[in-house]
């Protein structure tokens, strides 16, 4: 059974009962059962709820473009927590933006693939925002979270989420890790709301060796792309909108060296990270007042 660990923020009326301790070696948690709102794993032998679509139309990546080149699992190369952050200030400046226009105060979101930090705006304080990761130790620092779970999706996409409990998902600076993103950009879509948001965020830096071919290979009008082509592949997605903020280059090409990418990811070469973000919405794009 999957476990979610509580964060340390207060829980207000989100604490439910029936605690259960459980010990690692590095750090202490205490397991809790979650509303039904949230996950039905508790509940033996119920299946969630299937909504409507969702299903994958076709598959977008080939057999070679799922590969990487460091095939252990990725658990074990997260095994460690990384207290970094995977892009540049102005990055994150745009991200956490388009959070404030386009996530509501009243909504309930899912930060998958998350890490130490989610980028949402400080000031907002949502509903609920439940973190998934690979590394516990990343997700119990994340102040943002309410709850988290650790999972690999490389190996198992099913979430074990109730059908319809999300207003919106996030993935940062993660997707080219996936290497089933049709099952779970289908998964993402059961979880969500109608109306509800995906929001999948990303720039040109990556652990190069843990990436799939399809995006090591790739440009960045491919990478964008490529994520589109997630979204279509599932039935019941709105048409994808994408947003971009590239730094100027005086028509420089980009270095796609195994050498530039070391570079970059040590804060050795200068530039600003471009910003990249596909938004799409489960079965329509609702209005607001």
């Amino acid at each position: 059974m999957l476990t979610f660990h509580p964060n340390s923020k207060p829980w207000h009326q989100y604490v439910p009962t029936n605690l259960h301790s459980h010990t690692t070696s590095s750090t202490l948690y205490k397991t809790k059962i979650l509303p039904l709102q949230i996950a039905n794993t508790l509940n033996e032998g119920k299946q969630p709820k299937q909504s409507s679509a969702g299903n994958i139309k076709r598959l977008v990546l080939t057999p070679e473009g799922r590969t990487k080149l460091n095939t252990y699992p990725d658990r074990e190369f997260y095994a460690y927590p990384r207290f970094v952050t995977h892009v540049d200030d102005g990055f994150i400046s745009t991200l956490t933006n388009i959070y404030k226009e386009r996530l509501r105060p009243s909504w309930e979101i899912l930060d998958l693939m998350s890490s130490w930090i989610s980028h949402l705006p400080k000031e907002v304080t949502y509903k609920k925002v439940v973190g998934h990761g690979l590394n516990a130790q990343e997700l119990a620092k994340n102040s943002q979270l309410d709850y988290f779970f650790v999972k690999d999706l490389n190996q198992d996409q099913k979430l074990e989420l109730e059908s319809c409990s999300f207003d919106a998902v996030l993935c940062t600076v993660s997707v080219q890790y996936l290497q089933q993103p049709e099952k779970v950009f289908a998964e993402v879509f059961r979880v969500l709301r109608p109306g509800g948001a995906f929001i999948v965020s990303f720039s040109n830096r990556l652990f190069y060796e843990k990436a799939i071919s399809a995006w090591r290979d790739g440009t960045g009008y491919g990478r964008v792309q490529l994520v589109v082509q997630y979204f279509q592949c599932v039935e019941g997605f709105t048409q994808p909108e994408i947003i971009r903020k590239l730094p100027a280059t005086g028509g420089a090409q980009e270095d796609k060296s195994p050498f530039s990418w070391i570079m970059k990811l040590l804060g050795l070469l200068s530039g600003s990270d471009p910003f990249y973000a596909v938004i799409a919405y489960k079965n329509f794009r609702p209005t607001y007042e």
